[in-house]
């Protein structure tokens, strides 16, 4: 028996899978075990005509290919060129336990690449299982962004079978996880940032205690509430505020492409954090994620380590407003299912804007509210307060005003964010403000007896929970 390694997803993980082969007597035969998906049945097609088509001989055997372990459902096109280098190598003695052999095989023995490539190589590195692999020559580029593995990028079968027949290898690839991007230091530890503002605060005029809380909010990762008429500029400081989050360190750079690729997008290796805005309508389903045989992600995973935003919040369905509240405590997301059970990152920044009235003109002093008290309140009900009560921040937006001016551009805030976040990191922060746990509070946030005075008055005032406190 001959075996290599390859790779599938469990959730948002990868799981290690060897990909084993016999040729036994019997009559002709190529069977593929293992709870394989309809893509790695459909491979013994591909398989055949590129050994076929590059003088290799088929076995006149009974073939078995088993992808072990047997009892993890197992999906992509990427074990077509395992199974075939398998099959190809015949009567090849060497050790091959240790290579990790990725591709999609074309009908005339081409190499080319699958989409689940990077998030599967990335998760087998963040668990410092895979030193060396052998992948397509065109997902090079951006698989040698991931540190610590040796890449050997091929276009052909034939050229995987030299590698591996070798007694001396190729270069492998050069790794390029050093980023060019601006970054400050700590600890000798890069944080990387952008400082192109394409939605720019110095489009806002007025509203400084909003542009104020946004600071605050993107300087600690605080969830924030606007509440304002409609027009006064709550959608446009929550589009902002992703340009001026915190520096990115290369494992969450590499993180946010890995989110990009499971979305469907061809990472774009930015240190610019993802930004989600799922509308009113959608379902639980695809802000939560799940499915019936897979648990698939949703908006919430995809905006882990960056903003979500939720634009007229209480418009959102009462069960996603009320789910939303465990992610927002535990900064992840568990997804149950009959075949599945997923648990996912979801630490980020939650943004949210509403109208202070269903007809929105409440807090506005020329045009008079057309609501009554019933419908304010209904509408005000829609949010409860264990939900309230983890938002950080809650800002009552100004009416706009023929003297409102601009007064600070996002290149300006974003300064203020970093220093910020190198201040929480020289006291020995491993979170953002936002994400401290008790006992980090009352190690970092310490009080003079002025602040202790104001904390115990705004309990007795306002009834604050601990959470709040």
């Amino acid at each position: 028996m001959k075996q290599l390694l390859c790779a599938t997803f469990e959730g948002i993980d990868a799981k290690t899978v060897e990909v084993q082969f016999t040729a036994t007597k019997g009559l002709p035969a190529f069977t593929i075990v293992g709870m394989v998906n309809t893509a790695i049945n459909e491979s013994k097609e591909r398989v055949k005509s590129a050994l076929l088509g590059n003088s290799f001989v088929f076995p006149p055997k009974r073939l078995t290919v088993n992808l072990a372990p047997s009892d993890l459902r197992k999906e992509g096109s990427h074990f077509d060129l395992p199974i075939a280098v398998l099959i190809a190598l015949g009567s090849f003695e060497g050790d091959l336990t240790k290579w990790y052999v990725f591709g999609e095989l074309g009908l005339d023995g081409t190499v080319t690449e699958n989409s689940l490539l990077y998030p599967i190589i990335l998760s087998l590195a963040n668990q410092g299982v895979i030193k060396q692999a052998i992948v397509p020559k065109t997902s090079i580029a951006k698989l040698s962004k991931i540190p610590g593995i040796a890449f050997y990028g091929v276009n052909t079968l034939s050229e995987t079978l030299d590698i591996l027949r070798a007694q001396t290898l190729p270069p492998a690839a050069a790794n390029t996880s050093e980023f060019s991007f601006h970054h400050i230091r700590h600890n000798e530890i890069k944080y990387y940032y952008d400082e192109n503002y394409p939605l720019d605060f110095n489009d806002i005029k007025g509203q400084e205690h909003a542009k104020r809380s946004a600071l605050i909010a993107a300087a600690g990762m605080h969830n924030l509430l606007l509440e304002g008429s409609p027009g006064s500029g709550k959608s446009m400081i929550a589009k902002r505020l992703r340009h001026i989050m915190p520096p990115l360190h290369n494992d969450e750079l590499l993180e946010c492409a890995k989110l990009e690729i499971l979305e469907g997008k061809e990472p774009s290796f930015t240190p610019v954090r993802p930004f989600r805005s799922p509308h009113h309508s959608s379902t639980g389903a695809s802000i939560f994620g799940g499915g019936t045989h897979k648990a698939q992600i949703g908006e919430v995973g995809l905006a882990h380590g960056g903003i979500l935003f939720f634009d007229e919040l209480p418009h959102f369905s009462k069960p996603v407003l009320e789910a939303l509240r465990e992610p927002l405590e535990d900064r992840h997301i568990r997804i149950s299912r009959v075949n599945a059970k997923v648990t996912y990152d979801a630490n980020f920044l939650f943004v949210a804007a509403m109208n202070p009235c269903p007809c929105g003109n409440l807090f506005n002093t020329a045009i008079p509210c057309r609501c009554s008290d019933v419908e304010i309140a209904r509408y005000k009900s829609r949010l409860s307060d264990p939900f309230l009560d983890r938002i950080d921040l809650y800002v009552q937006m100004h009416p706009i005003s023929s003297d409102d001016k601009p007064t600070v551009t996002s290149r300006e805030l974003h300064e203020k964010v970093r220093q910020a976040f190198l201040r929480q990191k020289q006291r020995g922060q491993r979170q953002l403000n936002g994400a401290l746990e008790d006992m980090e509070i009352a190690r970092f946030c310490r009080l003079d007896e002025e602040s202790q005075r104001t904390i115990d008055q705004a309990i007795g005032r306002f009834g604050l929970s601990f959470r709040a406190v």
